[in-house]
């Protein structure tokens, strides 16, 4: 028995070396992975980055600056970046429009730019917006300003952020404020409205029977007719004939206004303007301007207020659109948010209270400025006056029907009431050459009877 215990004592303690001196050595045959830079890179892949040759990666990002000398994995200066949402105010005279286009001069081409410049996003952001996670809350068209423009993506939360990028950024755009939002926020589908406004000079209400002039005055109750046309627009209804590509009754283009006023008009460079305001859920492709357009076309004279729900049925109707130049984006509201977030103690409510001065000085110099000198000197609206009464408001098979808009049928008239005149000043130019001509005759009888 006690040799038998003996015996298994003796293999046992054998064995263990042996065994120890095998796993020994098999390690010593396979490569070191204790290297500090192995030692990153299993932390890098851990963290799910990914090391190439000294070339490290986050979300798919490539990081474009080389190793340290020593074999240390460099750090990636924007993988600690936050979901940011920036206001930013921009006069868009000199812009093709809001969304980047490759070779053309736009505001995101420009806030990217200067992103990149300033060192708070990756320069391979720029060309690829989208792993930035970059998001507009609204594209405007080309000439259209805005004063509280959201954009949302990642970006390194530094001190003095909004002073190095407007240090890169041209004079008609500006980073007003930067604030912390959630990890998913989306500020396109997070706004609950956006709020637009629409300077005009006066002379856009005139009636279409008086001539245009810039020396023309709002009488004491156009601003409460005006406001009756826009009334009717308040609510839901189909805006398929107010944009493009939408057919009639389709459920996208439905969509909710909750104001549409017109404000007292004010005098800027001896002109008379009016401030339109406009507050709706969504807006598609130029629904504001041919909605200015339509009620314009009405408070003119040009077409009748019932032929409002005709746009919202089935028919197609042609529909003018205001110029662009005097469209402000004025506001994106994010209401639910600020209930659900903005006193959570982690994040701040998008509210711009802190920047209201500086949004409005930017208002005063630079949109409303470049809007009344432009229109004074390029006179849009006198232009775009000059073709609205071609717009006869029909169904369009129903075009060459004969029928006449009210302004048509006063030009009818007036031309009546002239060829009449003239038709009467020539047949009495008629007689009295006649009678001249007689009285001639006459008198030459009576002289050869002389002789």
């Amino acid at each position: 028995m006690i040799k038998t215990v003996l015996s298994q004592l003796s293999r046992t303690s054998f064995s263990r070396p042996f065994i120890r001196s095998v796993t020994m050595s098999e390690m010593s045959l396979t490569p070191e992975v204790t290297s500090s830079e192995e030692v990153n890179n299993a932390s890098a892949t851990k963290n799910g980055d990914v090391q190439t040759d000294g070339v490290g990666k986050q979300n798919g990002d490539s990081i474009t600056n080389t190793a340290v000398p020593g074999g240390d994995r460099p750090e990636y200066k924007w993988k600690k970046s936050k979901k940011m949402a920036a206001m930013i105010s921009f006069s868009g005279k000199d812009y093709l429009g809001m969304q980047r286009n490759v070779g053309f001069k736009t505001i995101e081409g420009e806030l990217l730019d200067a992103f990149s410049k300033s060192g708070f996003i990756d320069p391979e952001w720029v060309d690829n917006p989208q792993k930035a996670f970059f998001q507009r809350a609204s594209r405007t068209d080309k000439g259209v300003s805005a004063l509280k423009m959201i954009v949302s993506l990642k970006l390194t939360d530094e001190e003095g952020l909004v002073d190095k990028v407007n240090a890169c950024l041209p004079s008609d755009i500006r980073l007003q404020a930067v604030v912390r939002v959630t990890k998913n926020f989306n500020c396109k589908s997070a706004a609950d409205a956006r709020t637009y406004i629409y300077l005009l000079p006066t002379f856009a209400f005139s009636p279409a029977t008086e001539i245009v002039s810039e020396s023309w005055r709002c009488e004491p109750d156009t601003v409460k007719h005006v406001n009756s046309v826009f009334s009717n627009f308040i609510g839901s209804h189909y805006f398929h004939n107010y944009t493009s590509g939408k057919l009639p009754l389709e459920p996208s283009s439905r969509r909710h206004i909750y104001e549409f006023e017109s404000s007292e008009p004010f005098m800027r460079e001896g002109m008379e303007w009016c401030l339109i305001k406009v507050k709706g859920q969504s807006f598609m492709l130029h629904q504001i301007r041919k909605m200015i357009g339509m009620g314009i076309a009405i408070i003119r004279g040009h077409t009748d207020v019932s032929k409002l729900e005709e746009t919202w049925g089935m028919e197609r109707i042609d529909i003018p659109r205001a110029p662009g130049l005097g469209l402000i984006l004025e506001e994106i509201h994010y209401d639910r948010y600020n209930v659900r977030y903005g006193s959570d103690g982690i994040h701040d409510p998008l509210s711009w209270e802190k920047v209201e001065p500086e949004v409005e000085s930017f208002k005063q110099d630079f949109v409303f400025s470049d809007i009344v000198q432009t229109e004074k000197d390029a006179k849009s609206m006198f232009e775009w006056m000059s073709v609205l009464p071609m717009h006869k408001f029909l169904p369009r098979h129903f075009e060459e029907d004969g029928h006449q808009s009210p302004l048509q049928q006063a030009e009818g008239m007036v031309r009546r009431d002239t060829n009449q005149k003239a038709a009467a000043a020539a047949d009495t130019n008629q007689k009295a050459a006649a009678a001249a001509d007689t009285n001639q005759k006459a008198a030459a009888a009576a002289d050869d009877g002389d002789e």
